[in-house]
């Protein structure tokens, strides 16, 4: 799969004192992740080649000690005319159609790391990948992992993780009812038009059979439990 990147990864390079990233093939940066990068004077390279990339953290550099060279990029870019929107949406397309199933399932990695014993499983968060949540809304991004549920673990409630990067979209708890728990960012549901509002460390309960507006004006980060109903 495609590696996303938010707003949040571009605040961690920032705090590792990276003055460049280079943009790889496959790589997609959302609207905020741009906006972020660019309010932090993260120099993004769209390198064609590792050679290219290597001149551009040079040029960065060479910025941060005080010579004189260009405020952008020179590396060649193949793809300047495609917004990170037009490939998230082709991206999901290609997912929903099943296009990408080679691709996503020759590689031998799994999408987090466990351990289990005896009807109990350990989750490492931090090595949880993400992948696209169809919402169904366009223009929409958020993506999701689920790390527990009745199939592979033999559990009653499912759990795992879900981003929204400045997005909103409706959902429909068909079935089941569900708790959340914000880890980073602001969280949002709306519901009967009342707008609810989450912040690190709050917690929401969101009904079976609810329709609600998910949310996030900025990159939030949840930790969600459901449970099925019917």
């Amino acid at each position: 799969m495609k590696k996303l990147i938010c707003a949040d990864d571009i605040h961690k390079l920032v705090k590792q004192g990276e003055k460049t990233l280079c943009i790889e093939p496959g790589m997609i940066l959302t609207p905020s992740a741009k906006d972020a990068a660019k309010s932090a004077k993260l120099e993004l390279c769209k390198a064609t080649s590792e050679a290219d990339c290597i001149a551009c953290k040079a040029a960065a550099s060479s910025d941060e000690a005080g010579t004189e060279t260009t405020t952008e990029c020179d590396a060649p870019s193949t793809d300047a005319a495609l917004s990170s929107d037009m490939i998230y949406g082709a991206l999901k397309t290609m997912l929903n159609k099943g296009l990408l199933d080679g691709v996503t399932d020759a590689s031998s990695e799994k999408p987090y790391s466990s351990e289990a014993e005896g009807g109990v499983k350990l989750v490492r968060g931090k090595s949880v990948t993400m992948e696209v949540l169809d919402t169904g809304t366009p223009g929409a991004k958020a993506c999701f992992r689920q790390v527990i549920g009745a199939g592979d673990d033999g559990s009653h409630v499912g759990a795992g993780f879900l981003e929204i990067d400045d997005s909103k979209f409706e959902w429909v708890m068909e079935g089941y009812e569900e708790i959340d728990y914000v880890i980073e960012g602001t969280l949002t549901i709306s519901i009967n038009g009342k707008t609810f509002t989450a912040k690190a460390g709050d917690v929401f309960f969101v009904p079976a059979g609810a329709k609600v507006v998910w949310g996030s004006p900025d990159n939030a980060k949840v930790f969600f439990a459901t449970y099925v109903t019917e």
